[in-house]
């Protein structure tokens, strides 16, 4: 997709045509598997349609719904609920008459569940990242962060400051160094440095008391992203936050609602008030877009509810369980897996023509899951980022396995049937 970023030409619709005809090549043989859309809630299993409607069904390790909560009764009765009660919309900005008793309860709980001071609401987990980067970095301030650190953030950096500085993955010696020179020659504009609690296409997380650290001593404010961990990892819930005793210790916190707490929406959770009612007013996703409507923020609330309850742990439990399952029976079945037990298992193809043909026999095969290619990831580490649930049973896993290794097996016949080909062709026309 990054041939087609920067079109060029004077017409700006006329331009993108490139784009589709691309894309439109894929769909006609199968191998655009994006923009797909669900029949039925998603649960463990189900039926799904392709952009070119085209319905399948199958074990479903494509959404994104850690603890199974989407679908939990709780949850949807406390939707129900206040839809009777408040309709369905906040018809306002939170910085006018967007926030309900439902919303402000939800920020309180936030700032209490991770030791913070306060915390603020987002329309969503992408408003959140970009918007606490837009909102408080000025154009003379730097930011320096974790080379594979989300879009939403690399976004929100590109549009408050030309000063980025990139350290390679997870490498704290390097932020060191991009700290060191930078405040050699500036010791009076900001500087905030990004990083992830748990990174979803490699299933890793940095060193976070490292890193605050390095923050207290160039006079630096640390952000860190956990819309993947919170909740569904760590003790109680709490992520690797919570984990490596960081707890009330980062000086910025955001996240998402909408991998473990059912619901769309994000947050940033801070120090003090003042912080908060800076971007309020001060970041645009927050100031110009309306706020969660009553019935997401009432669902999140029941959802922190669940995972601080014994059956949050329960789940938490079950959610591992399936993970260690699902990694020891891809690695038994002759696959590589990426990173650290978490709720996304990334299994590499390597060759994106591979990855490519082997998700175009994902549906028939049985299973649903997502394709990550370039430049999304580095070229040439394309993987399948299959996400567990907690109501994944163990013959879900089975059936994913197998299924990936009945379509992995006649990908892999056919790539290396075309590479066959193509060189023959080659050296055809080498002798010619």
């Amino acid at each position: 997709m990054r041939d087609y970023r920067y079109p060029r030409g004077a017409d700006l619709q006329d331009r993108v045509g490139g784009f589709y005809k691309w894309q439109d090549l894929r769909r006609s043989h199968g191998m655009w598997p994006f923009s797909r859309s669900t029949e039925e809630s998603p649960s463990t299993v189900t039926a799904a349609r392709n952009d070119a409607g085209g319905k399948f069904r199958g074990v479903n390790f494509a959404s994104q719904d850690y603890l199974s909560l989407s679908v939990h009764p709780a949850i949807k009765q406390v939707a129900l609920d206040v839809i009777h009660e408040f309709g369905v919309h906040s018809a306002g900005s939170a910085a006018l008459l967007g926030n309900t008793s439902h919303s402000v309860k939800l920020e309180r709980k936030i700032a209490d569940f991770l030791g913070t001071e306060e915390a603020i609401l987002f329309p969503t987990g992408w408003a959140a990242g970009y918007g606490v980067i837009k909102g408080l970095v000025r154009s003379t301030d730097h930011v320096v962060m974790d080379a594979l650190a989300h879009t939403c953030l690399q976004e929100g950096a590109n549009a408050a400051t030309r000063n980025i500085y990139l350290f390679r993955h997870n490498r704290v010696d390097e932020c060191r160094r991009w700290l060191e020179k930078i405040r050699s020659t500036d010791t009076t504009n900001g500087i905030m440095v990004v990083t992830e609690g748990l990174f979803s296409m490699d299933s890793d997380t940095p060193d976070l008391p490292a890193l605050q650290a390095l923050c207290h001593e160039f006079d630096a404010t640390l952000m860190v992203d956990v819309a993947h961990d919170l909740g569904n990892l760590g003790r109680d819930g709490k992520g690797f936050i919570g984990d490596q005793g960081m707890l009330g210790k980062i000086d910025l916190v955001m996240g998402s609602f909408s991998k473990t707490f059912g619901s769309n929406g994000g947050f940033v959770a801070c120090r003090s008030r003042e912080i908060k009612e800076y971007l309020r007013f001060y970041s645009p996703p927050c100031t110009f877009s309306n706020a969660l409507s009553p019935s997401q923020a009432a669902t999140v609330m029941k959802a922190f509810e669940i995972i601080e309850s014994a059956e949050g742990q329960q789940l938490r439990d079950k959610l591992m369980t399936n993970i260690l399952s699902l990694r020891s029976q891809l690695v038994e079945a002759g696959f590589e897996v990426y990173g650290d037990p978490s709720a996304i298992v990334c299994v590499k193809m390597g060759s994106e023509g591979l990855a490519r043909l082997v998700s175009r026999r994902l549906p028939d095969a049985g299973l649903i899951a997502n394709l990550v290619e370039f430049p999304a990831v580095p070229k040439g580490q394309a993987r399948f980022r299959m996400q567990v649930m907690a109501e994944h049973t163990e013959a879900n896993i089975r059936d994913a396995v197998s299924a990936l290794r009945s379509a992995y097996g006649a990908g892999r016949a056919e790539f290396e049937e075309r590479q066959a080909d193509f060189g023959s062709d080659a050296a055809k026309q080498v002798a010619a």
